[in-house]
């Protein structure tokens, strides 16, 4: 399937590693020119080195902190005066917190919760609102936000917030933007395998278990009994980034390869 992506302009944060890298690396052997977003200059700069190479496409490194709306305007305005337009935005930003474990109610501060939405809502709802006259102007765009699976289950009192958070924001910018030719979608993934993997891999087979154990237990949370990739989350955001997906607009997708036991309708 073509996904008519070749000469678009994306903007990607959180670009550095994990799902944010396979989403611009995606986008980019789809056909698609990347502003690849982070906090960090090092790690960005080889990463769009990397994606360029192996694509042929422009993938340029524009550092900013999404938790600041002046970095988001400058980085916003530094895409758009280097590429001449902007098609989509990917939201993957988060704070390193996010991946923490969650923490009991004795123990969750305002300062933690802070933190998560400060970047994962508010730094949503700032790309978002800096790239919208462009999308306007032009008729056209996608917004895809990357949110989890902590939207649809308890355990993380954070989490949650700052997922629903996400999806909350998704359609009320869908409700809104849609009639200007802008789609905007939430992909929830689940647990998903990155370059942090290894390490916690690693860090359990010290601990006793077989790196094959590790992996079937990880593969046990979902229904697929595969322990999802960046690269197969990237697909899906890909295709919602397309014009291919003109009649999703607001709605969440799960990419947690079939996690839990509720029906979402």
């Amino acid at each position: 399937m073509d996904l008519e992506l070749t000469g678009k302009v994306a903007i990607v944060t959180g670009a550095s590693r994990g799902i944010g890298k396979a989403v611009a690396r995606e986008l980019a052997l789809e056909g698609a020119d990347v502003a690849a977003v982070a906090r960090g200059r090092e790690a960005l700069e080889a990463t769009a080195a990397e994606i360029a190479g192996e694509s042929g496409r422009r993938v340029l490194a524009l550092t900013a902190d999404t938790s600041d709306d002046a970095s988001v305007q400058a980085m916003v305005q530094a895409a758009h005066e280097a590429f001449g337009r902007i098609d989509i935005l990917v939201n993957n930003a988060a704070s390193p917190g996010s991946a923490l474990p969650p923490a009991p109610l004795d123990e969750l501060t305002d300062d933690h919760v802070r933190a998560d939405i400060e970047v994962k809502v508010l730094g949503y709802l700032r790309t978002a609102r800096a790239v919208a006259p462009i999308m306007r102007e032009q008729g056209w765009g996608r917004i895809v936000n990357i949110s989890g699976l902590g939207a649809r289950r308890s355990g993380n009192t954070s989490g949650s917030i700052r997922n629903v958070g996400v999806a909350a924001l998704t359609k009320n910018l869908a409700d809104e933007l849609g009639p200007h030719g802008i789609n905007v979608t939430v992909v929830h993934p689940g647990g998903t395998r990155t370059e942090r993997t290894a390490e916690m891999i690693a860090a359990r087979v010290e601990a006793g278990a077989t790196e094959e154990e590790v992996e079937r237990r990880l593969a046990e949370g979902n229904s697929i009994r595969h322990l999802v990739d960046a690269p197969e989350v990237a697909y899906v955001v890909a295709f919602l980034a397309s014009p291919k997906s003109i009649s999703i607009n607001g709605d969440a997708i799960a990419a947690g390869g079939g996690s839990g036991t509720a029906i979402h309708y």
